[in-house]
């Protein structure tokens, strides 16, 4: 028995697995339907690119066909072992806009504006440039600046203050708008994912159990109260009770598939799949939102990117021998170091397109192995508010099969233009002068790709996610909301849900730093309610595998 048990131990679960179990007295138990996070890609930055692919680190999600993207089936890859996807990403430290969360606050979100979360991003923060009003010291997650950036990632911040845009060295600050290098949740050169920042101190607890390779296949339910969970571990059928609160922790399409699979969701959904409707909640799965990127690919006349080459046996073992001397050097690249923010024109009152520039050759992911194959750069340009809305789906009953993943990506048209907005806007900044030692032809989209229909059929053939799904128990007061602002499933007691699943609305931003500070906020509340002696006998919060 159990004083609160958490499902998941992404981003969300490792720091409501952490903040929970301080207190000796309460007895946590924390499941994760990975393996321990042990592999060294994983704690070597550049390790990334095998990552995207893992069978054993990766859940591999593909995406229904998308009917305005050529009916592809878009790869989402997202993290299967300890510290989710926090394991397995780019490493990116970035919030999103103050208007992000002031807008939360506007659609009746109490306590979560700007301001009010802005102690938790602090709270979590160890940013080693210094604390400030804006940033933390002394937290568990470590932030740093990339000890030694690629020239092409200098390069390309150069290239947008060319292009008119200001310089920015902190995106996290005062304002967000502007280019700059990016940083990184990294501490001397290694990951510094959600399970080292936060697990690593309590994985030692007496009162803390960790279990992995554990896939979680329902909430048990008495009545409306979540008591407890079942999961399946090496063929075996166990059961675990909580005598004070289940925290439940699947991320953005996990967390809905667990709540519908526990009975709890649209009622036509769960009797299509035979699942006896213990609540019926129609805004499960639904509200799906995630940042479609597009990108520019050039061919580099210097060997000074990241790619296969004649020379890359050379540059590796160098680059070997730097990262284990000095912990800097390719092997500590996170992949993406530079970007920005901007404005894709004057009618914007704040940045709606983001970069992200690699400095290699890229095409699907890095799948297509092929095409890694000499000197090159990529410019990623996303939207960051987009108005097309998708969701999560069951495709059976049983708790092993992936579920229905349906972004709708482009059905609202005003998407599409902005995607050819960010494609002229990418090309402008390449086009400047710091780039033209190295500017080799455009590959993608390709000097031939001109006009605005030219670009479209582009965006259809080529656009793909950047990883950033958000939504799907969404926060909120109106019909559609799955959980209140404390987090707690309308109309369910002892049940909550603590992920990214919870944003009403996707921040203008990567993902991974805002998952942490909703599950600080979240796990304060918790204690709050245990304090006040308000908790239910056994809540479930479901925390996001980030």
């Amino acid at each position: 028995m159990y004083d609160y048990i958490i499902v998941g131990a992404g981003s969300a679960g490792c720091v409501l697995a952490n903040r929970l179990s301080a207190d000796p007295s309460v007895r946590v138990c924390l499941i994760e339907a990975g393996p321990k996070d042990k592999s060294p890609l994983i704690h070597t930055p550049i390790g990334i690119l095998s990552l995207m692919w893992s069978r054993k680190l990766n859940w591999r999600y593909y995406t229904e066909p998308q009917p305005h993207l050529d009916n592809r089936r878009l790869y989402w890859p997202r993290g299967k072992t300890l510290g989710g996807s926090s394991s397995t990403n780019a490493m990116i430290y970035t919030r999103g806009h103050r208007w992000d969360y002031d807008h939360w606050a506007e659609l009746g979100n109490r306590g979560w504006s700007y301001e009010e979360l802005l102690p938790y991003f602090r709270k979590a923060e160890n940013r080693e440039a210094g604390g400030d009003e804006y940033h933390g010291t002394g937290g568990p997650l470590n932030v740093a600046r990339l000890r030694k950036p690629n020239e092409l990632s200098k390069a390309f911040v150069e290239a947008g203050v060319q292009a008119g845009y200001p310089r920015n060295d902190d995106f996290n600050g005062p304002e967000q708008e502007g280019v700059g290098l990016y940083e990184v949740t990294q501490k001397n050169g290694r990951r510094w994912s959600a399970a080292q920042a936060y697990l690593r101190e309590a994985e030692s607890r007496p009162n803390l159990d960790i279990v992995t390779d554990a896939l979680v296949t329902r909430i048990l339910l008495e009545g409306r109260r979540a008591v407890g969970v079942e999961l399946r571990r090496r063929g075996v059928r166990q059961t675990l009770r909580a005598a004070a609160e289940v925290i439940v922790s699947g991320g953005a399409i996990n967390s809905p598939q667990l709540l519908m699979l526990s009975g709890i969701g649209p009622a036509e959904e769960l009797r299509r799949h035979g699942i006896e409707v213990r609540h019926s909640l129609p805004g499960v799965g639904r509200n799906l939102q995630d940042h479609l990127d597009v990108m520019i690919v050039h061919k580099c006349r210097k060997a000074v990117s990241y790619g296969f080459a004649l020379d890359s046996l050379y540059k590796g073992v160098f680059a070997l021998f730097e990262y284990l001397r000095k912990r800097q050097g390719m092997f500590a690249t996170n992949g993406s170091e530079a970007g920005g923010f901007v404005r894709s024109g004057d009618d914007q009152a704040i940045p709606d397109l983001q970069f992200h520039l690699t400095a290699m050759r890229l095409d699907n992911h890095g799948l297509n192995l092929p095409f890694l194959f000499g000197h090159g750069y990529s410019l990623h340009i996303c939207e960051l508010r987009p108005k097309s809305r998708g969701y999560i789906s069951l495709n059976s009953a049983d708790p092993a099969e992936p579920a229905h993943i349906q972004p709708n990506y482009l059905e609202a048209p005003e998407d599409m233009e902005k995607m050819v907005r960010a494609v002229k806007v990418g090309r402008a900044v390449l086009a400047q002068p710091a780039f033209d030692p190295y500017r080799g032809a455009e590959i993608f989209p390709g000097e031939r790709v001109r006009s605005d229909d030219e670009i479209r059929d582009f965006v259809r053939r080529k656009a793909n996610t950047i990883y950033h799904p958000v939504g799907t128990c969404k926060m909120g007061q109106d019909d559609s909301a799955v959980v209140d602002e404390r987090l707690r499933v309308r109309g369910m007691e002892g049940l909550r849900v603590i992920d990214a699943s919870i944003m009403p609305t996707l921040v203008g931003g990567n993902t991974n730093a805002p998952t942490i500070a909703i599950a600080e906020k979240g796990a304060e509340m918790i204690l709050e309610d245990r304090k006040r002696g308000r908790e239910p006998s056994a809540t479930v919060a479901v925390a996001a595998a980030q």
